[in-house]
């Protein structure tokens, strides 16, 4: 990750650089940071050349985070200690719930459009269903409870206030992101080529930021179709009842509310920016998680400390902490995010920043399809008779 900037002036061969007198010239600021930096690296400069903004970045080396689990497990054998489950998340669950189902009752009788009802729906509503969002992240990891049941259960309840049924299938669709990340067209939270081919320019990354929750709901089912099983037509019969129920006891304004809160929790809102903080890829690197230390954590279940968790899923998010703090040889030279609301402003604004800066692989599929024709072809070589000239 050392910069060229940061090497000695004798050792830089600055015919490479069209005229540049650093290799930073005319680039964008470095939007990361790091916490204990390497000796040669100047905090300023970007560490890699830009990427083709034409293409994903494809790779053929295995995500980083089994390796990195290996190396800490070793180096830090007591690091299962801090694995399991975590019993306070039932009681933030349910203290959020209340509270944004309060709120909404609250707004029953406000026009939905007025200033304040939207306000509200923004600034309280947002960050609720975005900690619920989060919460049911927590949960999908089995991290509420022991029991697998108990756990489906908690996430049908953080569930309700957002007002649309996700829970089921965002739990696969998130566990196949962990296992198979990166794999193209199984790993879901990656762009499609359509997004790369329409919105790679200013204007389509902000509608791509502005209407981010709808690119994560509707894309996984256009991508990777689910078999639908008893825990989803519990999930959807369970929120479509509750729907009702709310309308028909409070009226209708209260189901808006929560739906603006929903919008607004994966739009232009503060927490947010964690959607595009966590895997794109800036400053030149081929860095594929990006964690964020910053006090946003306290509403987002430390989802923050996104290299922690990918690398240790088992780990609850009130211990993630502690993780890092057990092995800041392996995080403290990683480069993070110091805000999330400017990952979102930077994301719009840098060229070296968009739709295209996402890792990705082959799936097992097409590799083991690859493998195959290429075996193919070396055996038709084999068989094939000598030419005349050879």
């Amino acid at each position: 990750m050392d910069s060229p900037d940061a090497q000695p002036a004798s050792e830089v061969d600055y015919s490479y650089f069209g005229g540049a007198e650093s290799f930073s010239e005319g680039r964008p600021p470095r939007r990361t940071v790091v916490v204990t930096p390497h000796p040669k690296d100047d905090g300023v400069s970007r560490f890699g050349p830009p990427q083709d903004p034409s293409d994903f970045l494809w790779l053929m080396t295995e995500e980083p985070h089994r390796t990195r689990r290996m190396a800490i497990m070793k180096a830090h054998p007591e690091v299962t200690k801090l694995m399991g489950y975590e019993p306070l998340t039932k009681w933030v669950v349910l203290a959020v719930v209340t509270l944004q189902l309060a709120v909404a009752v609250w707004l029953r009788h406000t026009n939905p459009f007025s200033p304040s009802f939207l306000l509200c729906a923004y600034a309280i509503g947002g960050t609720l269903n975005h900690n619920l969002f989060l919460a049911i992240h927590e949960i999908t990891h089995n991290l509420a409870f022991k029991g697998i049941a108990a756990n489906k259960a908690l996430a049908v309840l953080a569930n309700l206030p957002i007002g649309i049924p996700y829970c089921a299938t965002f739990k696969r669709y998130h566990l196949e992101h962990h296992k198979q990340m990166g794999e193209d067209g199984v790993d879901t939270d990656l762009p499609t080529r359509l997004e790369l081919l329409i919105l790679n320019n200013v204007l389509g990354k902000a509608f791509f930021v502005t209407f981010q929750i709808l690119f994560y709901a509707l894309r996984p089912g256009l991508v990777r179709s689910q078999r639908i099983t008893q825990w989803h037509v519990v999930n959807i019969a369970t929120q479509l009842a509750f729907d009702y129920t709310l309308v028909k006891t409070f009226g209708l304004n209260v189901v808006l509310y929560l739906l603006f809160s929903s919008f607004f929790a994966g739009s232009w809102h503060p927490c947010a920016g964690h959607f595009i903080a966590e895997h794109y890829l800036w400053d030149g690197l081929e860095q594929e998680t990006y964690s964020y230390y910053g006090p946003l954590n306290i509403l987002a279940y430390n989802v923050g400390y996104h290299n922690e968790h990918h690398d240790f899923p088992a780990i609850p998010w009130t211990r993630l902490p502690a993780l890092r703090a057990l092995a800041p040889e392996f995080y403290d030279n990683i480069p993070s995010h110091p805000s999330w609301p400017m990952v979102m402003i930077n994301f719009i604004r840098d060229p070296e920043v968009g739709m295209f800066s996402r890792v990705k692989r082959l799936s097992k599929t097409k590799r083991d399809a690859a493998a195959a024709a290429l075996s193919s072809s070396a055996a038709e070589d084999e068989t094939r008779p000598p030419t005349p000239n050879q």
